[in-house]
């Protein structure tokens, strides 16, 4: 019994067999099968012959899925598998907030930034798009979502939300869930604003009282992040298994460059860790014993509040220990080497035959800066210069 079935209107208006069951050949697509009830059931069904597989049933299956599912049964016993594996196996979900989790963890998982671009997704993209399916996602959506993360003033942020649905979809593509990247088409939202914000010594010091004042584990995090320039989440995730001799030791995949970094602990640094942090877990701060720092919006609003000061972040932090330190007389390339930085002077050929780590000038650096916040914060005169070195 061979008809012409072509389109899902097709197989909605096939009759059915008064009694029993009928099976309907689908033209061009060699062993694919539609069993008819007499009930009213509709079953996509692929036979060889010998052996007949249930492919899904109508209208839960379309002909368009019966025909895919054809292809990927061809295809197994081509290969000299067993179909039924492919037929068991769950359909991955087209939802854009499921297709965005797969990308998170085939794509994203162990890379440090993942933290960001789970919030970049959860702030703005999930509650736009979540419950979207990815490929009715057009250009006009893009541009809607970025003009909207810039009119509320976070040009920034619209640039790193661009980048990172650029980097999904593009991911999309090559998985052949979506055939179109429609973020490729749009042009950037903005530029990254580049910040100078360095703090003055009063302000230094505004922080500095105000993180006295928050419990632990923030408080001591910001202190920790004025004595040694680190980046947040350096600190933040720090261990205790990363601390000997007096030193932090981070390996490459927990610097923002992929090279391990060592930063030297000042005697204040030391004594906080020692006299005021307690050891309840593998990490240095946390919350609850497993964890460590995760949220930092909360604090940064109780630290606003406390020092009266605004439009500052917690990086700015490392960008006025660089500055204190070139005023304290310390070589560029040291404060680079402090920074775990390895552009300006340390780039090109020079970072390449250039092999000293300046350790002992780290070390020399940092306590002099540690013994200059502390002369601030407690009214003394600071008195710290060091000579100015050499380039080596």
């Amino acid at each position: 019994m061979a008809k012409q079935i072509t389109t899902d209107v097709s197989v909605e208006k096939i009759k059915l067999p008064k009694t029993g069951q009928v099976d309907v050949r689908v033209l061009s697509f060699p062993g694919l099968y539609l069993r008819l009830s007499h009930g009213g059931a509709k079953t996509w069904s692929y036979s060889t012959g010998k052996m007949r597989l249930a492919l899904g049933t109508y209208p839960e299956m379309t002909l368009a899925e019966a025909h895919e599912a054809w292809r990927q049964v061809r295809k197994e016993i081509k290969a000299g598998r067993d179909p039924r594996a492919t037929l068991n196996r769950k359909p991955a979900s087209t939802v854009f907030a499921d297709v965005a989790e797969e990308w998170l963890r085939r794509d994203i998982a162990g890379n440090r930034t993942e933290g960001e671009y789970r919030r970049i997704l959860k702030k703005d993209v999930l509650p736009a798009w979540g419950h979207l399916q990815i490929h009715e996602i057009t250009r006009r959506h893009v541009l809607d979502l970025l003009d909207g993360i810039v009119d509320r003033g976070k040009p920034t942020m619209a640039l790193r939300t661009y980048m990172r649905l650029h980097r999904l979809f593009a991911w999309a593509v090559k998985r052949g869930i979506v055939d179109a990247n429609p973020v490729a088409t749009v042009e950037k939202p903005a530029g990254e604003v580049r910040r100078d914000r360095v703090l003055d010594d009063k302000e230094l010091v505004a922080v500095w009282r105000a993180a006295e004042q928050l419990s632990y584990p923030v408080g001591h995090a910001v202190r920790l992040l004025i004595l040694t320039g680190a980046r947040r989440d350096e600190i933040a995730k720090l261990r205790w298994a990363e601390i000997e001799d007096d030193t932090i030791h981070l390996k490459g995949e927990r610097t923002k460059n992929g090279e391990p970094h060592d930063i030297p602990l000042s005697a204040p640094a030391r004594g906080l860790l020692v006299e005021e942090v307690p050891r309840i877990g593998d990490y240095v701060l946390t919350f609850n014993g497993v964890s460590p720092i995760n949220n930092w919006d909360g604090p940064k609003r109780q630290l606003d509040k406390i020092s009266g000061l605004t439009g500052w972040r917690l990086h700015d932090l490392r960008r006025s220990l660089a500055t204190g330190l070139q005023k304290l007389g310390v070589a560029l390339q040291v404060t680079e080497a402090v920074l775990g930085h390895v552009s300006g002077s340390r780039a090109g050929v020079v970072g390449i035959y250039q092999r000293h780590d300046y350790a002992a000038e780290k070390r020399a650096a940092l306590e002099a800066w540690g013994e200059h916040v502390m002369a601030l914060v407690e009214g003394r005169e600071t008195g710290v210069v060091l000579p100015i070195r050499s380039a080596r």
